[in-house]
């Protein structure tokens, strides 16, 4: 028979283990008592602007020459992070740096933490709010799809009619089928087959059928159509998560839902128009040849440009005069790609054209070998200003000239572009490229805004809640269980700590469904401590000592309690696998609490039973 004066008592190891994940509780945790400071982010609007000390100094002189109360300006990730004490001053202060600085430099409303320096400097944060509790946009976007097939079956049009005049194959006509596909008509049914085998060699991924004795279909299989749309959406996805960087979200929620469709929530971000201009950011580029019978420097000096030119900047200011003519635009190109140059490693772009755009710039250059070329980027972008009080916009377009080259040799359907400033441009532009060429186009069909002093009320109703909840409940149990209550509750509170402190350190994004999920978590962690006491009960009633009913209690009542949570966590995994938006939110709150409670409620609460009751003899023992 076992020794009961040593049936509840852990090795010192045990309570030194515990021990330590609490205080890694406690410093996960400590951030989130801070709370947030309005702030303006400033960064560069390309990769080759300096933000730097001096940088920093500027921003602060002219904070202060405006009279604009601030707590401080950080110099932080190539950013500079300037910090109000209210959000009218933030704003304020927003309108002026836009105009100040001009369209060199984007400047951004953001959300700070507030947590002290050594906090931050050593890698710990508060958890993310969602858009419910920070305020902010939210955006549902359709992506039209038949678009996409659309577009891909014009590219074929072109490829197809090029494979049939390399193989010398007449034909009457090319073109999109009614019903879908590529249809190609014959003069003789010779021909059509002489074409059907050529090009079931050379587009082998091509379905051929043959609607009549002279013509010849060619359709994408389901299985391409189908990864042709899941393409078109990530590739959406990926460009739009690029684009909102300019907003300065901490956190932005960019997700699909469904087939077709895009959720985007900014947390954060109150400006919708800011947000549309920037998610709705085209980009493309023209290719032309060098004016090199006229001097650019007496063009730029004299403002006399020849008539069939134009002037243009580069990247460094410096006047580029081009011909009018365009070789080719970006309507060409069907992928881009970001990578290294393999002779001067430096950062470039390799642009894949289409067949019609392959046969224009081979035309073009195999004649022109030897001159130099331009390729001119175009940025279509609108410009939100507050003029007397009310918004104002302003459409503009951004022309420079990033790379003048001589043509060396014959281009043809694949070639690059050099002259970026680094691989994190090369590697925007190319995404930039890819969603102007191949990308669906999206339609907001949903648009919500939410204020942030809609996001502190649902704070602090949630807060509130859980408050209440953790009060009632530790009423609850020391009413019935008495000392063990206390411990129920001390378990519970430790419980709390825990998730929050796990919430932080994955960096989640907790939402006012995710609270919800919070205070169930609290019922479900106390439910397993009544298992245990309602079990001890049973054993003194039984007949058994204290310590041998403790140490029944606790060993007996942990099958159950670890089949009801993992029952209760498959269906967190599901919620969160099936689920989109706060359901994902609520799932990830309540998956980890799941967790964290097995832990204080059964080994925690365990500890601490052991450490006021264990190695006593006991005559009597209330709960």
């Amino acid at each position: 028979m076992a020794n009961p004066y040593t049936l509840n008592q852990y090795p010192w190891w045990k309570y030194l283990l515990i021990g330590l994940i609490m205080l890694w509780g406690l410093i996960f945790a400590l951030p989130n008592l801070f709370g947030e400071d309005p702030a303006v982010q400033i960064s560069g609007a390309r990769a080759n602007i300096a933000i730097d000390s001096a940088f920093q100094t500027r921003i602060a002189d002219l904070l202060d020459a405006e009279q604009l109360p601030h707590k401080r300006v950080e110099l932080e990730d190539g950013r500079v992070l300037v910090r109000f004490p209210d959000p009218e001053g933030q704003l304020k202060a927003a309108d002026i740096l836009r105009d100040r600085l001009g369209r060199d430099y984007i400047v951004a409303l953001n959300l700070a933490s507030s947590a002290p320096g050594f906090l931050r400097a050593i890698g710990l944060n508060p958890m993310y709010l969602g858009l419910d509790l920070r305020g902010g946009v939210h955006f549902l976007m359709q992506v039209d799809m038949d678009a996409t097939i659309k577009q891909i079956e014009d590219s074929y049009v072109e490829e197809i009619r090029n494979q049939l005049r390399a193989e010398k194959i007449l034909y009457s006509t090319v073109g999109r089928a009614a019903n879908g596909g590529v249809q190609v008509e014959f003069k003789d049914e010779a021909e059509r087959n002489k074409a059907a085998q050529a090009l079931r060699k050379n587009l082998a991924n091509l379905q051929q059928d043959k609607p009549g004795p002279l013509s010849l279909r060619l359709t994408l299989g389901e299985r391409e159509i189908k990864e042709k749309r899941d393409f078109a959406l990530q590739q959406n996805i990926t460009t739009l998560r690029n684009r909102v960087n300019e907003l300065g979200v901490a956190e932005p929620i960019i997700q699909q839902q469904g087939s077709d469709r895009i959720v985007v929530q900014l947390p954060g971000v109150q400006d919708t128009a800011r947000a549309k201009e920037i998610l709705g950011a085209t980009a493309t580029l023209e290719f032309r040849l060098a004016d090199e019978e006229n001097d650019w420097h007496q063009a730029a000096s004299t403002n006399r440009i020849p008539l069939n030119s134009r002037l243009y900047k580069d990247r460094e200011g410096r006047p580029v005069l081009l011909q009018k003519r365009v070789m080719l635009t970006g309507d060409s190109i069907v992928d881009a790609s970001s990578g290294l140059d393999q002779q001067s490693s430096s950062p470039a772009v390799y642009v894949t054209l289409d067949g019609k755009g392959a046969k224009r710039m081979e035309d073009a250059t195999k004649d022109n070998i030897g001159k130099r070329m331009g390729v001119v980027f175009i940025e279509n972008k609108t410009e939100t200003k507050r003029v007397d009080g009310a918004l104002k916009k302003t459409a503009f377009t951004v022309e420079e000239v990033i790379n003048v080259a001589t043509i060396r040799d014959r281009l043809g359907r694949r070639f690059q572009i050099t002259g970026l400033d680094s691989t994190r441009e090369a590697r925007d532009l190319a995404l930039l490229l890819r969603a102007g060429a191949l990308a669906s186009p999206i339609e907001i069909i949903e648009e919500r805004t939410v204020g942030p002093s809609a996001g502190k009320e649902n704070i602090a109703q949630g807060f509130r809640a859980a408050a209440i909840a953790l009060l009632v409940i530790a009423i609850f149990m020391t009413g019935r269980y008495k000392s063990f209550g206390l411990i129920a509750t001390a378990a519970l509170a430790a419980n709390v700590v825990l998730l929050i402190a796990a919430l932080s350190m994955l960096q989640a994004t907790l939402t006012l469904p995710g609270i919800a999920g919070i205070v169930l978590t609290m019922g479900m962690a106390v439910d397993a401590n009544v298992l245990i006491y309602e079990r001890i009960r049973e054993e003194l009633r039984n007949g058994n000592s204290p310590q041998a009913a403790i140490h029944a209690g606790f060993d007996r009542a942990f099958d159950t309690i670890l089949d009801s949570n993992l029952t209760t966590l498959i269906a967190a995994i599901m919620l969160f696998g099936f689920g989109t938006g706060p359901i994902k939110g609520f799932a990830v709150t309540l998956s980890i609490g799941i967790v964290t409670s097995m832990f204080t409620a059964v080994t925690g609460s365990r500890a601490l039973v052991n450490l006021i009751y264990g190695g006593r003899k006991l005559q009597k023992l209330t709960v």
